[in-house]
């Protein structure tokens, strides 16, 4: 019985990564190839700090080790012509690299930091306990300032505080052994008011260097509204990210801060599929544009959210993120000017969180106690595949589509049949993980859906359908939705935004879209409400409920298997 891929065997690092896995490497240029951000102002050579940050961001409550391709990281080498991958993460393994980096010799006691959903689409282990094991992993590694990110809405205001403070949950009470006594470190959130302008969380928290205070400004992403259940942040405002940040910069100056940095949970891409964590090769996506308009005192941006590595100079500003899921360390180092407390310069390296020895044994055994008592749920079998099925990849399936996506789609339409349901589609951001060639257990197929999203089924008429479908365009982001079988079309890919899909290419079994038709569509309750920007489905009408997005995956998996990867045929991309 599977339930987690064999782990692989322990790989010795070479030269400078060796080193990094506890120390920051003192190579002869910075990591990557990126230059030190010195500031051009700086002044004249006299007394520096140092001050030292370990930051994390989209652990998602990856307690164990991902697995499959999410439980890797390229290194930004080559073996036999292909991006080397190893294997990382792993709640005990990120423990232990954090304890080796705070320990090293010479250097002054490092801030740990996390730029956002530390949880939020968990795996079962995590969200089977309402996230708690994550606050209390967290607790033990020493975090200390956490941004929120989009995910820590997900189950509303009310959870997200008691995250913070602690307490039973309001429905399921005490899982633990003893209540759970909530967050030791504290919750920022800049860019987050009420209808009244007040703050849900602080804006920003001071840590001083050797008497050198910096100041560290949390937020999520202004867009959070569109990927988060309306429900679950009514009252709540997101403000933009860069005038947030540089509204604060007076109010900073005046406590005499001048050196800041910004953890936000929004990023962007780096250009190539073999790009180093430590690269900046191209650097796309929305923190380009946010670090542009920022003020010229923020030094360091910490970002998040697009689960990419890079390692960045923008502006004179050093901009990082560190993957997902505890796979990788951000080690940022900012030199201090004593005398003005401005940075002079800047240091940062992206440390890969490899599985060498057994792990940090104290999280190691908080992570071994919720495993015991998830077993019985997170093992029970529901079926069998007979290939890896993975979610998206534009370089792989280039239509947009993938065999998973597709998979989950037509379970989405054989569960809601009943409710007249026509076509489904599945939100490519819902796919969390992969399902591995052989049996499938409860755990596996939660970790791919762990949103509980309930679908429902409405009418759209044809012409709604092609709307929606030219909604998979909005700005800088791509959101192609997968299509249960039997529904396909064409969308050309050099064609404008609003005019990329072919209307005479719709087609359900054959037969051609009428645009004064009416068609049964399904989807989970997330899009059902116009989530990701999808405002059509507002629009749909006679509405009825379903069961949820992952009972509709197990009636599949018990009902077809073994199952093949569906083909992905059902949309065509052309130039």
């Amino acid at each position: 019985m599977r339930h987690m891929l064999p782990r692989p065997r322990p790989r010795p690092l070479t030269s400078c990564a060796a080193l990094l896995a506890s120390l920051l490497c003192a190579c002869a240029h910075p990591p990557g190839g990126q230059p030190s951000a010195t500031r051009a102002a700086s002044t004249p050579a006299g007394k520096t700090v140092l001050a030292r940050i370990l930051a994390i961001n989209d652990f998602h409550g990856n307690l164990a080790p991902p697995t499959g391709s999410a439980g890797e990281v390229r290194t930004g080498r080559l073996l036999e012509g292909k991006p080397e991958r190893v294997a990382a993460g792993g709640a005990a393994w990120l423990a232990a690299h954090l304890s080796r980096l705070r320990a090293a010799p010479s250097a002054a006691p490092p801030v740990v930091v996390s730029a956002g959903d530390l949880i939020g689409a968990s795996p079962l282990l995590s969200a089977l306990f309402h996230d708690e094991p994550t606050i209390e992993a967290m607790n033990l590694m020493g975090l200390t300032l956490h941004g929120v990110g989009n995910h820590e809405f997900d189950e509303g205001t009310a959870e997200l505080l008691r995250m913070r403070n602690g307490g039973c949950h309001p429905v399921e009470g005490c899982q633990g052994r003893e209540p759970f006594a909530g967050a030791r470190f504290e919750f920022l959130a800049a860019n987050v008011v009420d209808a009244k302008d007040a703050p849900l969380f602080p804006a920003y928290a001071l840590r001083e260097f050797e008497g050198v205070k910096v100041a560290f400004i949390g937020m999520t992403l202004q867009g959070t509204p569109e990927i988060v259940n309306a429900a679950s942040i009514q009252g709540l405002r997101f403000l933009d990210e860069a005038d947030t940040v540089n509204a604060l910069v007076p109010e900073l100056r005046k406590q005499g801060v001048r050196a800041i940095v910004v953890l936000v949970h929004e990023g962007g891409v780096q250009k190539g599929p073999g790009a180093s964590p430590d690269g900046c090769e191209g650097l796309s996506g929305p923190i380009v544009d946010i670090v542009h308009r920022m003020d010229p005192e923020v030094d360091a941006v910490l970002s998040a959210h697009t689960h990419q590595a890079y390692n960045c100079v923008l502006d004179g500003k050093r901009v990082t993120s560190a993957s997902s899921y505890g796979r990788l360390i951000t080690h940022l180092e900012l030199v201090l000017d004593a005398a003005s407390g401005d940075v002079v310069d800047s240091r940062a390296h992206n440390v890969i969180t490899t599985r060498e020895g057994a792990g940090d044994p104290e999280v190691g055994a908080l992570v071994e106690r919720y495993e015991r008592l998830s077993a019985p749920m997170r093992e029970r079998m529901l079926g069998r595949v007979e290939q890896t099925l993975r979610g998206p990849d534009a370089r792989q399936w280039p239509s947009g589509e993938s065999p998973l996506g597709n998979l989950l789609a037509d379970a989405l339409l054989a569960a809601t049949r009943e409710a007249g349901a026509q076509l489904a589609f599945m939100n490519p951001g819902g796919i969390r993980g992969e399902l591995a060639a052989g049996d499938v257990t409860y755990g596996e197929a939660f970790t791919v859906q762990p949103f509980g999203d309930s679908l429902v089924t409405l009418t759209l008429t044809g012409e709604q359908l092609r709307r929606l479908l030219e909604e998979q365009w909005v700005g800088d982001h791509v959101r192609i939705l997968h299509p249960s079988r039997g529904f396909s079309y064409t969308w050309k890919d050099s064609a404008p935004v609003g005019q990329k899909v072919d209307p005479a290419s719709l087609r359900l079994h054959g037969v051609p879209i009428d645009p004064a038709g009416h068609y049964r569509v399904t989807v989970g309750s997330f899009l059902a409400g116009g989530g990701d920007s999808f405002r059509v489905f507002l629009q749909g009408t006679a509405r009825k409920g379903g069961p949820s997005d992952l009972e509709a995956l197990e009636s599949w998996l018990k009902a077809q298997s073994p199952l093949s990867a569906p083909e992905t045929n059902r949309i065509t991309r052309v130039p």
